[in-house]
């Protein structure tokens, strides 16, 4: 029997809320996917959204032109305002992205994705950071400094890597970098700006920005990089298998920047992780099962220990980089499906929505919280193994004493998502996992989405009552405890219900 702390031990840290990511925005311009942020934000209410392809050609932001025998270049932001002014309606502010090249701006052909995001470096650098300035020039005259002040603004994605930025050219990345960060601070020195957006594997990347930064005395206002816990792709049509390392492999992976940025001018920056996930692809199905919620709870739970911020990857399949998907569930990075069916793992962030601001407690595979009113909120997780040697437990036990102050019964409130529960995948597979279910199949998929849930009353003795649960394999529940206030007028009795029994 684990003893929950009747005092908070500090505060939970809300790092998990602060960004999650998105398919090329230009996707926002679509229903389905303004339907998917407004029921995202209902629920959770993310803070910032970052996505690729701000300056690709389908936002069509670069525009040049001639007139009269002369070259010139028109920044066009029809569709960049659309697109905020959505997001900002659904009460989320971007994180922004700025990349990829435009087509007549790049040096040379190579692309990445379905959709042919350029990943060549400027042919000019002076138009690269006219385009720059003009586009922060515009987000701050449309929406405001202040509001603008709140947007971080990153340079290029992934620039280790030859699919994102060709070559990996290191040097051209810092050139780029010092142009991009030298055009947004002429705009106002008071914008964020950083980078440098590695994947994992490059974390010497960091040691080299660090020195060019200083040495070239170059802004910088936050570090990022991302995270990522798969092995090789072993491909099949349409999808891809891949073995997971442990959960903890994400948290070390946020501890990287700050371990490794000791001693530096970039020691004391904020650390943003603006992508993780398990696999980086986007058709692995491992995204879409209950055992994914479970492996990433203890990483939800703990994250903001190590970085300001960890950016879920992404908050919808609404995603072509592989391009568009052949059936409703395809292993996406998606907390939702389209037609926003709920995955586990999307409950798994609700569940965080719903917890306290005070930490009680915290271990390998429970994390308690309490509300300002006294109301006890408890997300656990059945353990899994990543290996997939083993299953996993079958059943999991939590045996706690929760505080309850003030009250001779506890309401208890249990929400479950397992194999069964919440976990609509269940259903399409036993329906013959149809690629484009029927309007009627959609509706059953939305009501196996629905998390398991019951409702308890449970004695209390010296403040304090008694749970005992079991976890079913790939669980994580929340279960809510408060203080019952019986407000029954003394003279009801179920027992005469129907007329009968004592008077």
């Amino acid at each position: 029997m684990l003893r929950v702390p009747a005092e908070p031990s500090g505060r939970l840290s809300d790092a998990w809320r602060h960004c999650v990511g998105t398919g090329r925005i230009e996707l926002a311009l679509r229903r389905d996917y303004q339907d998917s942020l407004k029921l995202l934000q209902r629920d959770i209410g993310f803070r910032h959204i970052r996505g690729h392809g701000l300056l690709s050609d389908g936002m069509g932001v670069y525009r040049p032109y001639e007139w009269q025998g002369a070259r010139q270049v028109r920044h066009s932001f029809t569709y960049v305002d659309q697109v905020f002014d959505a997001y900002l309606e659904l009460g989320i502010r971007p994180f922004l992205e700025l990349g990829f090249m435009p087509e007549e701006l790049a040096s040379g052909e190579r692309t990445v994705f379905w959709w042919r995001g350029n990943v060549t470096s400027p042919r000019s650098h002076k138009e690269w950071a006219a385009l720059v300035k003009a586009t922060v020039t515009h987000l701050v005259d449309r929406y405001g400094l202040d509001e603008v002040r709140e947007w971080p603004i990153e340079v290029w994605n992934e620039p280790n890597l030859p699919d994102f930025w060709e070559g990996a050219d290191e040097k051209a990345y810092h050139r780029l970098y010092e142009v991009t960060a030298a055009a947004v601070k002429e705009v106002d020195a008071g914008l964020q700006v950083g980078g440098p957006a590695i994947s994992p594997g490059a974390d010497e990347w960091l040691d080299r920005f660090a020195e060019f930064a200083e040495r070239r005395d170059v802004p910088v206002d936050f570090v990022s990089k991302h995270a990522y816990t798969s092995g090789p792709a072993q491909h099949v049509p349409f999808g891809v298998h891949q073995t997971l390392a442990p959960a903890q492999h994400l948290l070390d992976q946020f501890a990287t920047p700050r371990e490794r940025l000791k001693g530096t001018g970039l020691a004391e920056l904020p650390v943003h992780i603006t992508e993780f996930n398990s696999s980086y692809r986007p058709d692995n199905p491992v995204h879409d099962t209950a055992f994914h919620a479970a492996y990433l709870a203890p990483v939800v739970a703990r994250g903001g220990d190590h970085a300001d911020s960890f950016s879920y990857w992404t908050f919808s399949d609404m995603f072509e980089e592989a391009g568009p998907p052949t059936a409703l569930f395809h292993g996406g990075f998606g907390l939702l499906t389209h037609r926003q069916v709920r995955k586990p793992t999307y409950h798994l962030y609700a569940f965080m929505a719903r917890m306290g601001p005070d930490l009680l407690t915290r271990g390998t595979d429970h994390l308690i919280t309490r509300h300002s009113d006294g109301r006890v909120s408890v997300l656990a997780w059945a353990p899994v193994d990543a290996s997939g040697e083993t299953p996993g437990p079958e059943r999991h036990r939590l045996r706690l004493s929760v505080p309850v102050r003030g009250a001779r019964e506890a309401f208890v409130r249990r929400s479950v998502v397992d194999e069964e529960h919440g976990n609509a995948r269940t259903a399409w597979q036993r329906m013959g996992s149809p690629r484009s279910p029927k309007p009627h199949e959609i509706d059953v998929l939305h009501e196996a989405a629905e998390p398991g849930r019951r409702h308890l009353r449970l004695p209390v003795e010296d403040e304090r009552t008694e749970l005992d649960l079991t976890l079913a394999r790939n669980e994580v529940t929340l279960v809510e405890v408060s203080p019952v206030e019986e407000e029954a007028p003394e003279w009801w009795d179920e027992r005469r219900l129907l007329g009968r029994g004592p008077r």
